[in-house]
């Protein structure tokens, strides 16, 4: 049902047990509470990556919610979801700028434009597996390949924090880091669940404080490339922004180079859609196999839709689904709310000028966190399916990927065009993996599980933070 929900009970209070249903929904009141705390739970994250891309926070939380109602229709809402910023796409994005310009106006359209082909190429997989079944996207992408790709996709980041943010003032970073540690793990609930994002505050007032007390900071700086003397915190652009107006919208350039060092992204896109949407079928006891296609390309036309206006890439958000578990409440109509929600925020360029005055300090000691707990997720795919690596086939091409990722490590394929990092490693451990299957066939098989089933719900990580124990968005 996408539209018309039946109230639940009296609208007030759920009886021990029972649930709200995504057709069903409480008093609007409750319900317009339900999604303002949606929006909370993907906020950091949502926010956060696009500020690491370089692309604009503001479009990101406008076309979340845009993305939002989008799946909601294409899925007949019988999948609650919220589609935020994916960080899947960061290790691709910085290869591009790093090979088109660094953070100019033509990066960021060659940039989005890899984006939409890879959201294309995403919707395109959605209406195979539509119609093919999911069985067929199982066996080209196993857990331990699955995996692989997560890990290196997060691993592969580890150079940024090392290169961009953590030089930019390596005491805050440090500090920032510390705090996010603790509010995660030492607060419960709600708290705990947006430790990224109040962590991420922290670290931007301590900066403005550090300013305000030992003066400029002397270090490398991101915009101008070298060490100089500068503020941690600039609110000039701040003070000239509007309250209302529409982000500064630009049109993708399409370049084949760069649609490569991007396109890996489609097998992690691929594999936490699966993952959430099982989630999801298992908390409100349904049968989601035949939604799976629909969601998948709904991730991927969304993904179009955004890129094509200068937006970030989407994803289903796990964040979120660990809001509706606790809650109890899976009714669609909160996640309308969230949409318009974000929608509003997007139009405020202020709060997007605000943002993007984050300290690059600040970002390391939040990326650190977020790249390594993205990488250890794919460990947790692996555990969790069992794959067993003392056969050479899973482990020889998982093991040259990762490092291929976290190197970075280049291969010339031509006096133009480079792979290198997170797209070269992809390619090793799909490739290798199938090839040596291909070679050897039977020691791919495994005891137990054989490692060519997707694992269960909360295996499969998102582009969000993955904050207490949960894949992230």
């Amino acid at each position: 049902m996408v539209a018309g929900w039946t109230k639940h009970g009296d609208g007030k209070t759920l009886a021990p047990g029972e649930v709200v249903r995504p057709d069903e929904r409480l008093s609007w009141p409750r319900m317009i509470g339900f999604g303002a705390q949606h929006v909370i739970a993907m906020f950091g994250a949502t926010f956060v990556f696009p500020l690491v891309m370089g692309l604009s926070p503001n479009i990101a939380i406008m076309f979340s919610g845009v993305a939002t109602i989008m799946f909601l229709l294409i899925v007949k809402g019988k999948i609650p979801s919220y589609l935020g910023t994916s960080a899947s796409f960061v290790g691709g994005v910085l290869a591009i700028r790093a090979s088109f310009g660094g953070d100019t106006p033509a990066a960021d359209a060659i940039v989005t434009g890899a984006i939409l082909v890879v959201g294309l190429v995403l919707a395109l997989v959605g209406v195979a597996i539509h119609y093919l079944g999911v069985r067929i996207i199982n066996r080209i992408f196993p857990p331990v390949v699955t995996g692989a790709v997560v890990m290196l996709i997060g691993f592969g980041l580890a150079y940024v924090v090392a290169d961009v943010y953590w030089p930019q003032d390596q005491w805050i970073a440090l500090t920032t880091m510390i705090v996010t540690f603790l509010i995660i793990v030492v607060f419960k609930g709600f708290i705990g669940r947006i430790g990224i994002l109040l962590g991420l505050v922290i670290g931007f007032a301590l900066s403005w404080g550090a300013d305000r007390l030992f003066g400029n900071i002397t270090a490398y700086n991101a915009a101008t490339g070298v060490v100089d003397t500068h503020p941690r915190v600039s609110f000039a652009d701040v003070a000239k922004a509007d309250w209302i107006g529409w982000p500064d919208t630009f049109l993708p350039d399409i370049r084949f180079s760069a649609v490569l060092l991007v396109l890996p992204a489609v097998i992690a896109l691929i594999a936490e859609n699966i993952g959430h949407v099982k989630a999801v079928g298992e908390m409100t006891g349904t049968d989601v196999d035949p939604y799976m296609g629909r969601a998948i390309a709904g991730d991927g036309v969304a993904t179009v839709v955004a890129s094509t206006f200068g937006g970030s890439p989407t994803t289903t958000y796990a964040e979120n689904i660990g809001v509706m578990a606790a809650t109890r409440v899976y009714s669609t109509a909160a996640y309308y709310i969230a949409a318009v929600i974000a929608i509003l925020f997007g139009l405020c360029p202020k709060f997007g000028a605000l943002v993007a005055a984050t300290p690059g300090g600040v970002l390391g000691g939040i990326t650190v966190i977020l790249y390594g707990m993205i990488g250890l997720l794919g460990a947790k795919i692996w555990i969790e399916n069992q794959v067993d690596f003392s056969n050479p086939v899973n482990m020889v091409p998982v093991g040259a990927g990762v490092i291929l990722a976290i190197g970075p490590v280049k291969q010339m394929i031509g006096s133009n065009f480079i792979l290198e990092g997170i797209a070269l490693g992809t390619i090793v451990v799909v490739g290798g993996y199938h090839l040596l299957r291909a070679i050897a066939p039977g020691m791919g098989d495994e005891p137990g599980r054989t490692g060519t089933e997707l694992g269960g719900p909360g295996q499969i990580p998102d582009g969000g933070t993955g904050q207490r124990g949960e894949a992230s968005g």
